[in-house]
């Protein structure tokens, strides 16, 4: 996985900078950062997924690069215990793509794509974020299993809180996604996971029915 990875973030760098100590430089990073110790759920295997997934809808995408460089930087600073993860990741994103030859207006939408993350909401009419942000929530819609799991490594995540507090936060998650008219914004998805991650969702939700 990290081999295919930095394969592939070194052919997206190359477009944009002939310095490979640049490359390097930023492949280190997202390493470091996506491998910390207290990620179960929001490592490399997430980018990794999100990458595959959007290399299968690349034919509907205008923009891929610009997504690809939302998908690496969208969780680069995550803390649980903090509130303005994404806007440091956008923040992170910017400082990098500045030191390459990537437009300013494309790293301005990168940077609006990794903090549409907060919410889950598009407010600007965007298709490729529709794609970017489905892409983010594609294991909500995946079978019990690998849904349950992702779960697990969710509450571990939040590990130095109760089950009680950890209970709490996570109904209104859950219970936020449920409430929306769609989980998912592209009609792909909405025809292939809403249905079973609906089912996910409420499972989990039923879980917490004592708190």
């Amino acid at each position: 996985m990290t081999f295919l990875l930095q394969n592939f973030w070194q052919q997206l760098l190359e477009r944009y900078t002939d310095n490979q100590d640049l490359i390097d430089e930023g492949y280190r990073i997202i390493d470091t950062r996506y491998s910390e110790q207290h990620r179960h759920y929001h490592n490399l295997r997430h980018i990794d997924i999100m990458i595959d997934l959007q290399q299968v809808h690349a034919h509907h995408i205008t923009d891929n690069d610009t997504v690809s460089f939302a998908i690496f930087f969208h969780d680069i600073v995550y803390d649980v215990k903090q509130s303005d993860n994404e806007e440091l990741s956008a923040l992170a994103a910017r400082a990098f793509l500045q030191r390459t030859s990537f437009p300013a207006e494309r790293i301005a939408e990168v940077m609006a794509f990794i903090r549409a993350t907060k919410s889950h909401l598009n407010t600007s009419n965007n298709t490729d974020l529709d794609y970017f942000l489905d892409f983010d929530l594609s294991i909500l819609g995946t079978g019990d299993r690998e849904y349950f799991t992702y779960a697990e490594q969710i509450r571990r995540e939040y590990r130095m809180y109760s089950d009680t507090q950890f209970k709490i936060g996570r109904k209104k998650v859950l219970a936020h996604f449920l409430a929306l008219p769609a989980i998912y914004k592209t009609a792909i998805f909405r025809e292939e996971r809403e249905a079973i991650a609906r089912e996910n969702l409420d499972t989990e939700l039923r879980m917490f029915a004592d708190v």
